[in-house]
């Protein structure tokens, strides 16, 4: 367990990657960790497009508006829509490319490679981008966008752990006075009720 629990502290967005390339093992690693992960009723809907020619990784970044780094390998994490439940069930590809992403962060780190993950869905200009790189058929959805490379920078593990977001049992009631949606209202930019 706590082998475990070290690749997940020890895994950090990395953003600086040397010129050195991922190895196809390495690659076929990533690959195999990300099928591993579980998905609604084993239905499995994930692609992955593995990008790692230098013009093609150019054209990507060049339409990643937050990613932009110079990491020699991509891998495109999409949804077969074919393969997924019908409506109204549908979504869940997104946690289950979710799942599959997350798996392919924590083999990076376990491979002593650096990763980040950069979302793609639900951007319109941003899918329509990715569609057009890697020429994604219309029945198949990019989720997003893992950059992998040997890093060039080093970060320290850490813990995200914090105790106030836990709740035991229920969520609880709301301050008094206040209701659920005055909040949501708030966050959402609109005006807060009284």
């Amino acid at each position: 367990m706590a082998h475990i629990l070290e690749h997940l502290t020890a895994r950090r967005s990395i953003r600086r990657y040397t010129d050195e390339p991922v190895s196809h093992d390495d690659v076929q690693a990533l690959l195999e960790a990300a099928m591993s992960a579980p998905s609604a009723s084993n239905r499995k809907p994930w692609e992955f497009i593995v990008v790692d020619d230098a013009d093609r990784l150019a054209r990507l970044r060049r339409g990643m508006v937050f990613g932009r780094y110079g990491a020699p390998l991509a891998i495109v994490v999409c949804a077969d829509m074919l393969r997924c439940y019908p409506p109204p069930a549908q979504g869940f590809w997104i946690q289950d490319c979710s799942a599959a992403t997350q798996n392919i962060l924590l083999a990076a780190t376990g491979l002593g490679l650096g990763s980040v993950w950069l979302g793609v869905h639900p951007l319109a200009p941003m899918i329509a981008h990715v569609r057009s790189v890697v020429h994604l058929p219309r029945h198949v959805r990019p989720l997003g966008v893992v950059y992998i490379g040997h890093p060039a920078e080093e970060k320290a593990p850490r813990t995200q752990y914090d105790a106030s977001r836990v709740r035991w049992q229920e969520y609880g009631p709301a301050p008094a006075g206040r209701r659920w949606w005055q909040f949501w209202r708030r966050e959402e930019g609109g005006a807060e009720e009284v």
